[in-house]
């Protein structure tokens, strides 16, 4: 994975709520097996019609919002546990999800993958799309090692929770055996000290 770096970008908002996997990639599109190409078909029913043109009205089709931010609505990433939707989500170019509260299994898939889950409260949630709907360009700032999201305007810094195991992987870009392989020496040097043949 690539490291996790501070970010300082304009956010997508996609108020819905209860946004299941199978709507961030259908299962049709789950027959590859490695992660690429998988942005392609994010959202693919809301974004595209059956001829396959764009449907002007999903956010994603609006150049009015970009950003590594994705900011969605209460109980993102619910339904069935496909690994895909963090995979689409980050193909896509998308670092971080924001919403008020994110589904088990997502949420540990998207730190699994590099996609940080950030959860805020309702009200801070309500106030994030509200900064973006007054100004879509607006950046908020997510630094990880801080474990802060900065909002536009107001400044306003807002922490966030993460497991301190997922945040180093997050930020050296490991998975878990890089993690286990980055602890090789201190491993080897327990084992010699309790007379292990390494």
């Amino acid at each position: 994975m690539e490291k996790f770096k501070a970010i300082k970008s304009s956010a997508v908002p996609l108020p819905a709520e209860d946004v299941d996997t199978d709507q961030i990639i259908p299962a049709r599109f789950l027959k590859a097996t490695t992660r690429e190409g998988f942005g392609d078909n994010l959202f693919r029913d809301w974004r595209y019609n059956s001829d396959g043109t764009p449907k002007k009205d999903f956010i994603l089709n609006n150049p009015v919002y970009a950003g590594d931010i994705l900011v969605a609505g209460k109980n993102f990433g619910c339904g069935s546990s496909r690994e895909h939707a963090a995979w689409a989500l980050y193909d896509f170019g998308f670092r971080v999800v924001v919403s008020s509260f994110f589904a088990d299994i997502f949420k540990g898939n998207a730190l699994n993958n590099g996609l940080l889950p950030i959860t805020v409260s309702p009200e801070i949630l309500d106030e994030i799309f509200l900064a973006i709907e007054s100004n879509p360009g607006a950046e908020f700032s997510v630094d990880l090692e801080n474990q802060t999201l900065e909002l536009p305007v107001s400044g306003k810094k807002v922490s966030f929770d993460i497991d301190p195991y997922k945040k180093t992987c997050l930020l050296n870009g490991y998975d878990d055996l890089d993690y286990l392989l980055s602890l090789k020496d201190k491993i080897e040097q327990f084992e010699r000290e309790r007379g292990v043949v390494i």
